[in-house]
């Protein structure tokens, strides 16, 4: 059995469950095949370019204009090391209805009902729901209770499971991998194990703060950039150079559904 290979992970954008009516419209997850020493080069390059005081860079610094140069660097420099699963978060949404939903229902109102807890948070959702969609309430919170009593391994509305699965997939072609990934609450033992169940390639998977670990670094700032170029251009706002230089890593799995978007990220 070969090494494990050893890929660091970041996410952005990610709001648990919450798919429509939070902060952000798409969830963005990279990997980055980098070892230690190739990491810490690139971040201190880019302090050297950016020259913030800030002890932790972010994708937040490469996204500001008077950056820009730096961050078409790392798009260029990361080729072949990177990847990125991107999601839109409303067709996640739409997607995971399967056609139970029809047009013109708003996914704010039903999507409440699929992430309720209880019975009695059920029953109010419910009621929500049925107040603007009531052909399709009751059918929504019987798949909702069918979920409460026999829950999933991976909740169905939580985009993260997938995209690391999609992530060990890409990396894991020549053998086994590890991943290093930034804390993320959800993933507990439970989780992670329930993962390493569903991906056979997942030979372990490790949480760090990015800040200890530069691979995860570079991680964030992948997966920052590739959030906020990939959600201007669902918005209508393309920036057809970065939107080139991303094109290389996003996978092809991605859940996406907007025409225009998705040609110009290479998904359609």
């Amino acid at each position: 059995m070969p090494a494990a290979r050893v890929i660091a992970c970041d996410e952005s954008g990610y709001e648990g469950e919450r798919l429509v009516g939070g902060v952000t419209t798409v969830f963005a997850h990279a990997g980055t095949d980098l070892d230690v020493a190739a990491a810490e080069e690139i971040v201190a390059l880019l302090r050297d370019r950016i020259r913030s005081p800030a002890l932790e860079y972010k994708a937040g610094h490469l996204l500001r204009a008077k950056h820009r140069a730096a961050l078409e660097w790392l798009l260029v420099r990361l080729a072949g090391r990177a990847s990125v699963h991107l999601v839109d978060k409303a067709h996640l949404l739409a997607r995971t209805l399967d056609g139970l939903v029809p047009a013109g229902v708003p996914l704010a109102a039903v999507e409440p009902v699929l992430r309720a807890r209880t019975a009695d948070e059920l029953a109010e959702t419910t009621e929500a729901l049925r107040a603007v969609a009531p052909r399709i309430a009751d059918a929504v919170a019987r798949r909702r209770a069918a979920e409460l009593a026999d829950p999933p391994v991976f909740p169905a509305l939580d985009p993260l499971p997938a995209a690391i699965g999609a992530t060990v997939a890409h990396w894991s072609a020549d053998g086994p991998v590890a991943l290093v990934h930034d804390r993320q609450t959800t993933l507990s033992p439970e989780r992670i194990a329930a993962l390493q169940a569903a991906y056979p390639a997942l030979a372990g998977l490790t949480l760090v703060p990015s800040r200890s670990d530069a691979r995860v670094q570079v991680a964030d700032f992948v997966a920052g950039v590739a959030f906020r170029i990939a959600a201007d251009a669902l918005a209508g706002h393309p920036d057809a150079e970065l939107l080139a230089l991303l094109r290389p890593y996003v996978l092809a799995g991605s859940v996406w559904c907007d025409p225009a978007s998705g040609a110009a990220l290479g998904l359609s």
